[in-house]
């Protein structure tokens, strides 16, 4: 992993990015979108979610934030939670880190983007464990850290990572308690990065099923939802074209140019 540095840290009024935690705009500006760009980015980031879930399966997105996830999911007993009372979720005012949920609840559980906002990811671990049926999948969408993305973070002055924490350690918070979307985009690297750490600490948790990384030009090249970036509108075949672009890149050169990464986690016991 290149590192350009190996913690910062941005505040709130530095941040170039200071509506995207707005998630009724999020939610208005998604649906009046004409961009193929950012629907193309989302199917993407979501579509592949599908071939792990089962069309009687019952789940849940835990950090659901302004909720698109319905649109890109085909199980129709998929429910949104976040932490926020927002009108668009199923369940309200639900921490990741200790729900309200029954043990075995779900057959899946979708966290997309929210592990690297929790101050304390061990604890959001054992719960979905508890939460999860026997065999039960936590399907993951997570930040890569990579050299291009350490870099956009600088420059959008967003969330921050800090490489130095002890992730394993479930005394100290990784993120700020008092902020739900402050974040820091290393924790994904501490938790998934070392596989012999991983089995040592949540291997009688999870067993790690699939693995892939995605996303860098596709990504950059989106415009954003709420804070709006510069980008090109592009027509369907040549976003296939750039993600396949995208995809050589990142097998060639994970560690400069990926910025996402796809987990299936599966309940051990």
């Amino acid at each position: 992993m290149f590192k350009i540095i190996n913690k910062i840290q941005f505040s709130k009024e530095s941040n170039r990015m200071k509506e995207i935690a707005n998630t009724a705009i999020a939610r208005k500006l998604y649906k009046e979108t004409k961009s193929k760009n950012l629907k193309f980015l989302l199917k993407e980031r979501f579509g592949w979610m599908n071939d792990y879930i089962n069309d009687d399966d019952y789940g849940i997105e835990v950090g659901s934030g302004a909720g698109f996830l319905k649109d890109y999911i085909s199980n129709k007993n998929l429910k949104l939670t976040d932490l926020s009372d927002d009108e668009h979720l199923d369940f309200k005012n639900i921490d990741a880190q200790k729900t309200t949920f029954d043990n075995e609840s779900f057959n899946y559980v979708i966290a997309s983007n929210m592990i690297h906002h929790i101050p304390y990811p061990i604890k959001f671990f054992r719960e979905m464990h508890r939460i999860l049926k026997k065999g039960g999948k936590l399907i993951i969408f997570e930040s890569y850290c990579s050299l291009i993305f350490q870099l956009a973070t600088l420059i959008m002055k967003h969330e921050g990572f800090d490489f130095t924490l002890n992730v394993w350690d479930e005394k100290s918070p990784k993120s700020d308690e008092k902020d739900n979307w402050a974040g820091n985009i290393a924790v994904p690297h501490l938790i998934f990065d070392n596989k012999d750490k991983f089995r040592d600490n949540l291997g009688h948790l999870f067993s790690i099923e699939f693995e892939e990384f995605t996303e860098c030009f596709v990504f950059l090249n989106s415009g954003g939802v709420t804070s709006k970036t510069l980008h090109v509108p592009l027509p369907l075949a040549m976003l296939k074209m750039l993600n396949f672009f995208d995809k050589v890149l990142i097998k060639l050169f994970p560690n400069i140019f990926c910025m996402g990464r796809r987990i299936v986690l599966k309940k051990s016991y």
